[in-house]
């Protein structure tokens, strides 16, 4: 079975960007931790797969480099004639999560790396997030993209821990379920 998991930044205020998708504020030299990734790379390590909105897709081909090199992509979109031509292994899917999980599955993949706000409040509402770790980061920024949006129903989630930042991050995980 798939282990779903998403790693996010958001703003005290609960934004994971500007109402323009602006991302500036994360990425301030003034929140700099030397050689320091806040568990990234050792999140990355286990993961088998990434699944992304492709908002964020989007975003991420706006970086210096692409940061995920061999790692399978699979890019979800609403969009059916979107398409992207790329020497990495990337995928364009505008199906069902479920239908999602089976193709996943079926290449035997384990665990599962959601990335993109809107993905995430999908897999929360569909109740098919497992895991979260949220990084705080000590900034008010009064309105933008929020990390959460409605749910049907309470989403009950059990705290796994929280790690405190000399620069004023909070970090914790959350097990969904």
């Amino acid at each position: 079975m798939i282990q779903y998991k998403a790693f996010i930044a958001s703003s005290l205020d609960g934004f994971i960007a500007r109402s323009d998708g602006s991302i500036d504020w994360l990425t301030s030299d003034e929140y700099a931790l030397e050689n320091n990734d806040l568990g990234y790379s050792s999140f990355i390590k286990g993961i088998d797969c990434i699944v992304m909105g492709r908002i964020t897709f989007e975003t991420v081909l706006s970086f210096e480099s692409y940061p995920y090199g061999s790692l399978p992509v699979y890019v979800l979109t609403k969009n059916p004639d979107y398409k992207f031509e790329s020497t990495n292994p990337i995928s364009i899917f505008n199906g069902k999560l479920e239908n999602l999980t089976h193709i996943l599955e079926k290449k035997q993949f384990k665990t599962v790396y959601v990335d993109g706000g809107q993905l995430i409040q999908s897999f929360i509402k569909e109740q098919m997030l497992n895991e979260i770790t949220i990084t705080r980061i000590p900034v008010l920024l009064g309105s933008g993209l929020p990390l959460f949006g409605y749910l049907p129903k309470d989403q009950k989630l059990k705290h796994i821990k929280t790690l405190t930042y000399s620069n004023g991050f909070v970090q914790s995980d959350y097990h969904l379920g």
